[in-house]
């Protein structure tokens, strides 16, 4: 008895010091797996870089490249959560922008042919411009956004700043306190209510010229409006595109993949969608509405995705008889190609949204055509391109710094380009280039041919002015 005893006592002493080694490993092991789970989800090892930038070797391409720094410096995220598509999209989505500011405009009221009521809102500049001409920002934000959102307050503020007057867009029924005149909201790419705003400023700004700019679903629709009709570039310097997806049709597919979480994020927007579609409700499915029936209402209560939505609601407001012809009109990928302002195209490697096959578009379009510019960073995700040391961003961001330094770029080309540089802006197609890294010297270079100026009247006119400060 005494031997089986000391043998156990035996046991128990040999097993007691191996007991907290093993729970010490246990514990390394679960905070390594933590520790690559964080590395893995915040993309930590993934490096900075400057963006993929695409175009043709132009004169005017040169002088972009030379005079934009921005366009060949490294863009660097925020060190710890920055470097994620997911975190980037998420914080514009939830705050907007850091220490947004309040600016003073006036709200301008369009009435249109078919009883709808566009609105806009008007930020006059608050420096004078750097080259001392009149420009005006023309903007549309995007999907279900408007002036009050605070990514748009805070390039509003910015861009007044650097001289320039700003004109917002507000997505039909967007606005939460301005209700509908007509059974219909904005569209994925109609074009109506932001060809009455450009309207409008063109014939109360006679000797202003237009930056025209277009955020995720804005993009769509300014690329749309200015190459459906070309004289809708009339009076227009160029135009900047950010975050957007090209073409619906092929997007669509890729939204229904749970392949970084777009299923998810389609759920998300389409929540949203439901309750601007469902605060309207009174005159969308009213008596006045000849295109919403009752089973309709039933369908988008029950919808968890954009597709649902726009097959049982926005393609009707239209008259659209499916959803696949709705997608073809209102994408601007049929359009592009007649765009022949200077055109820079902007999208996030890491954006959750824009699938990696829609890329292609602007791409091709960029090795294709001299006047477009596609510039792709490597972090951003969507409309967030935060900036930032370590962990809290800074209030402006490299989107917002991008935009104004090309259009002041492209104002200071305009304003001192010789009579040759401005007949061949365009340059020579010597083909396509694509480069990472920062140029030291580019140059002005020699050029020849004749381009032609189009002429065409403007018009629209205004209902009524409210002044108006763009807090919310």
């Amino acid at each position: 008895m005494l031997s089986i005893m000391s043998a156990h006592e035996g046991d128990v002493h040999t097993l007691a010091p191996e007991m907290p080694a093993m729970f010490d490993g246990m514990k390394l092991a679960a905070v390594a797996t933590v520790l690559y789970i964080i590395v893995r989800c915040l993309n930590l090892k993934s490096p900075t870089a400057p963006p993929e930038i695409t175009y043709q070797d132009t004169p005017l391409n040169h002088f972009l490249l030379k005079s934009c720094s921005l366009l060949t410096k490294e863009y660097i995220p925020p060190l710890l959560w920055g470097k994620s598509g997911h975190l980037q999209t998420a914080l514009y989505g939830k705050l907007g922008r850091v220490s947004s500011p309040h600016p003073h405009g006036h709200r301008k009221y369009l009435p249109m042919e078919d009883g709808a009521t566009a609105t806009f809102d008007l930020f006059e500049p608050l420096a004078d411009h750097q080259t001392g001409d009149d420009v005006t920002m023309v903007i549309c934000p995007g999907i279900g956004n408007h002036s009050e959102k605070h990514y748009i307050r805070t390039f509003v503020d910015y861009s007044q700043k650097q001289g320039y007057r700003c004109a917002v867009l507000n997505h039909l029924g967007a606005l939460p306190n301005i209700e509908l005149t007509s059974p219909r909201v904005f569209t994925y790419g109609c074009t109506w209510e932001f060809g009455a705003m450009v309207g409008y400023i063109k014939k109360a700004y006679p000797q202003t010229h237009l930056v025209v700019v277009g955020f995720s679903l804005g993009g769509n629709i300014v690329c749309k409006f200015l190459g459906e009709n070309c004289n809708n570039q009339e009076r227009v310097l160029c135009c900047v595109s950010v975050c957007q997806g090209y073409s619906a049709l092929r997007a669509q597919e890729t939204f229904l993949q749970w392949d970084q979480c777009r299923r998810f994020y389609n759920f998300l927007m389409a929540d949203n969608m439901k309750r601007i579609i469902l605060s309207h409700r009174g005159i969308l499915f009213g008596m006045s509405s000849s295109k919403m029936k009752d089973a309709d209402m039933s369908r988008l209560y029950t919808a968890t995705s954009l597709m649902q939505i726009d097959d049982n609601i926005m393609r009707k407001f239209h008259g659209y008889s499916s959803i696949k012809e709705y997608y073809e009109k209102e994408s601007c990928v049929h359009y592009l190609h007649n765009v022949d302002v200077p055109l820079l195209l902007v999208n996030s490697a890491d954006d959750p949204l824009v699938h990696q096959s829609l890329l292609t578009i602007p791409h091709t379009l960029a090795e294709k055509k001299p006047n477009v510019m596609f510039a792709l960073t490597l972090h951003g995700g969507h409309l967030g391109f935060f900036e930032g040391a370590v962990l809290f961003p800074e209030p402006l961001t490299w989107m917002d710094k991008v935009i104004v330094q090309y259009a002041t770029t492209i104002c200071h080309w305009e304003r001192h380009k010789t009579p040759c540089q401005s007949n061949l802006a365009q340059g020579p197609n010597t083909g396509p280039w694509s480069f990472t890294v920062s140029l030291s010297s580019l140059d002005l270079r020699a050029c020849s041919s004749s381009d032609t100026i189009r002429k065409v009247p403007v018009w629209a006119e205004t209902d009524k002015t409210e002044w108006f400060s763009s807090a919310d």
